[in-house]
């Protein structure tokens, strides 16, 4: 019965995972306010292990742990009473005990009991005179022992243990980190996040096998990342399928890096999931005490995602990755606020020509943003941003309604063109859209084929039902539809036939090196043009920039084009003032602007 209770006991304290964590601030006011109670030098918490005696938190003491037997904080654990020993050397159970003969003369104990009714160990002080315990400080050692046991079930029960790996947690991780700067500022380790699996992959999984499944895939992985630590150190769950741990100091990081790689690939190819997921380790290197913990931890996460677009699926933390992904969070967080803001969005217009008459026909809207630190930011850095998140939708409304107002203005100073303007795949989702652009033209009384909506190839085949059910919704309203970045995506001629569409715009990857009948280039977009009239496509060329360009272009057929060699996009004000001069003089098309 005694070994089973004992047995009881050792499971009761594992499964509270402190042995062998690092030091706790939160434990260590208690042992030294018990120090400072009873005016002696030495006090600790003493969990009591199979074999030893390990100090969760210590006053005066300079090891870890002391062998169990002769311990009197394991009798104090067993009994789960309170005991004081006046004089360790005119006791017989102790007077020969490792205390004893290290000149320790006064103990006093009080139980750590959990809820359960097992003794963990005791909040103990030593003194090395012999003297009695007042009642007084019996009853505060006892006190304490009680703020040490809520510590202790504190962490496990808010946060400090997640239920399904039986890990410490991110929050524990944190704390634990903390600890490590404060106690050993100035080694070097490594942090090291694994992430088991992309977000896209775990939602795969549950919708397929059920939440449970995902529970077994991290239960599984926790089992074996703890073995490949071993006993005396800890991982930790730092999100739903990452894990976390700290490097010995000091470990040279090529040779640490390489153990990564081995010791995770013979893990990979014993999971069970191993063809569904895809396992990445990012790893940050840190001084302790010269970079904040949420740094370290941030940095560590950072790389796990950086390692799955690296060779290896390893990653080390990289200061100019880090930047740009912070830069992409603040122009994020910066970017709602200017579309409320008013004043640091606007559109610029870029005319697009009739390559046989030199004329204008029409012009692209193209979104700008001026931040008010910062100023132009390129719409190449924040627009792709953008399209992953819920600004989509507002974002694409201010610029359909902005550009909408727009040529009504111009209409009623007697410009009548079209104009076009970019929406996103994202946007496709919206099953609105066609009758909020159809609302905004009849509102503001402009003919519906004065605008013109354009959809990038790649944002087609992103989702081809939707895009196909919203292009045609488009054509039944009247709104002409073009497909930008033609050739840049990987749609099919079966598919393209079926698009609604009237217009195809050749991306300028194709056109800017342009520069005579042969070559890549030249074939490539002579194909193009021609499989594009085939289809029945008005076909418009992007990014023209050369005057020999612009001729061949136009020698292939191809109807229009819009470039830098006709005119840089350009303010409202200044788009009307270049066209209204432009049809004044009849231009032709071969001067640039």
């Amino acid at each position: 019965m005694r070994n089973q209770h004992e047995t009881s006991r050792l499971d009761a304290l594992q499964q509270l995972k402190l042995l062998d964590t690092p030091a706790s601030e939160s434990f260590d006011r208690i042992t030294r306010m018990a120090s400072q109670i009873f005016g002696l030098p030495v006090a600790a918490v003493s969990l009591t292990d199979h074999d030893r005696q390990w100090f969760k938190s210590r006053v005066g003491i300079d090891h870890c742990s002391i062998p169990r037997a002769g311990a009197p904080c394991a009798q104090v654990a067993e009994s789960t009473q309170a005991l004081v020993i006046e004089d360790l050397l005119e006791d017989l159970d102790y007077a020969e005990s490792p205390l004893g003969r290290a000149g320790t003369r006064f103990y006093a104990g009080a139980p750590l009991v959990t809820n359960d009714g097992y003794g963990l160990g005791a909040l103990c002080v030593l003194g090395t005179e012999p003297r009695k315990a007042s009642s007084a400080e019996l009853a505060a050692l006892t006190d304490l022992a009680a703020m040490v046991m809520a510590q202790i079930e504190l962490q496990h029960a808010f946060g400090r243990i997640d239920p399904v790996s039986g890990m410490p947690t991110r929050n524990q991780f944190r704390e634990d980190l903390m600890d490590l700067t404060r106690d050993y500022a100035g080694k070097q380790y490594f942090a090291v996040v694994v992430d088991l699996a992309r977000e896209d992959q775990i939602s795969r999984i549950t919708r397929a096998m059920g939440s449970a499944r995902v529970d077994q895939l991290v239960h599984e992985a926790a089992q074996a990342l703890q073995a490949a630590l071993g006993p005396h150190r800890y991982a930790y769950q730092v999100g739903t399928a990452q894990f976390a741990f700290i490097s010995p100091s000091n470990v040279e990081q090529s040779g640490y890096i390489e153990l990564l790689r081995t010791n995770f690939a013979s893990m990979r190819a014993s999971s069970s999931v191993r063809f569904v997921t895809n396992v990445t380790i990012g790893v940050r290197s840190f001084i302790a005490g010269s970079v904040s913990v949420d740094d370290v931890i941030r940095g560590a996460m950072s790389a796990a995602q950086d390692a799955r677009d690296t060779e290896g699926s390893i990653a080390l933390y990289s200061p100019v990755s880090d930047t740009a992904h912070r830069r992409q969070y603040s122009l994020l967080e910066d970017f709602g606020a200017a579309l409320e803001a008013g004043d640091e969005l606007r559109l610029v217009y870029q005319p697009r020509i009739d390559l046989s008459t030199g004329r204008c026909v029409g012009a692209e809207a193209l979104l700008r943003w001026r931040h008010p630190v910062l100023g132009e930011v390129s719409p190449a850095e924040f627009i792709p941003i953008i399209e992953q998140t819920s600004l989509a939708r507002p974002t694409t409304q201010w610029v359909l309604d902005t550009a909408m107002d727009q040529l009504a203005a111009w209409r009623r100073g007697g410009l009548a063109i079209t104009l076009s303007v970019n929406i996103s795949a994202a946007n496709l989702g919206e099953a609105d859209l066609s009758e909020r652009i159809t609302t905004g033209l009849i509102r503001r009384e402009l003919p519906f084929g004065s605008l013109e909506i354009e959809l990038t190839e790649s944002a087609i085949m992103e989702q081809p039902d939707q895009a196909l059910g919203m292009l045609q919704s488009f054509k039944d309203a009247g709104v002409s539809l073009a497909i930008d970045d033609f050739g840049t995506g990987h749609s099919s001629l079966a598919y393209l036939q079926r698009l609604p569409a009237q217009i195809v715009k050749i991306d300028q990857t194709f056109i800017r090196d342009l520069t005579g009948a042969t070559g890549s280039d030249f074939v490539l977009v002579e194909t193009m043009i021609g499989l594009a009239h085939r289809l029945g496509y008005r076909v418009v060329a992007e990014g023209i920039e050369t005057a020999e360009a612009a001729v061949i272009l136009e020698e292939l057929g191809c109807e229009e084009a819009q470039g830098f060699w006709f005119a840089r996009p350009m303010e409202a004000d200044g788009f009307a003032t270049w066209l209204l001069e432009r049809q004044r003089s009849a231009q032709p098309m071969s001067c640039a602007v």
